[in-house]
């Protein structure tokens, strides 16, 4: 059963303002695990699962076209317009058959980055400009390394 405009921004009327940021929060983490999660060192490239999956020929590029229509589908929930709604969906399947051709695929993956897109579709729909997850800046990574001072 489909529902209307009026029924969709009413659902997304029941929202509170806490766990609308929890919903943006959670589409900004996935979105960054899909398309940026990984920096090659001395490089401004950047790629995530959606590059990773998309090796595996066949379910790789759909299983990632299903995390990607879960944030179009998140952002339905929150009340997207229509419009607002087949441009993204646009992204997902420019990414999802870019991809699927064999090996320049792969490369395309790398660089087309849907999911981001999308989010920021998404952030400038709602006027966030909140630091949701966007920072494509290295992490410094904790050291795990024994200290020598405490193994003595």
């Amino acid at each position: 059963m489909s529902t209307t405009y009026a029924e969709n921004r009413a659902f997304a009327g029941s929202f509170d303002d806490a766990d609308r940021l929890r919903r943006l929060r959670r589409i900004s983490k996935v979105a960054r695990l899909m398309d940026t999660a990984i920096r090659i060192p001395g490089t401004g490239i950047s790629f995530g699962g959606d590059s990773i999956v998309g090796l595996v020929p066949g379910i790789g590029d759909a299983g990632a076209a299903l995390v990607s229509l879960w944030i179009v589908n998140e952002a339905r929930r929150l009340g997207m317009p229509t419009r607002k709604l087949v441009k993204m969906l646009a992204n997902v399947g420019i990414d999802t058959f870019g991809g699927a051709v064999p090996i320049v695929g792969d490369i395309f993956d790398v660089f087309f980055k849907a999911n981001r897109k999308n989010l920021a579709i998404i952030l400038e729909h709602f006027d966030e400009d909140v630091a949701l997850d966007e920072s494509d800046e290295p992490r410094p990574m904790k050291d795990i390394t024994p200290n020598a001072r405490r193994a003595a």
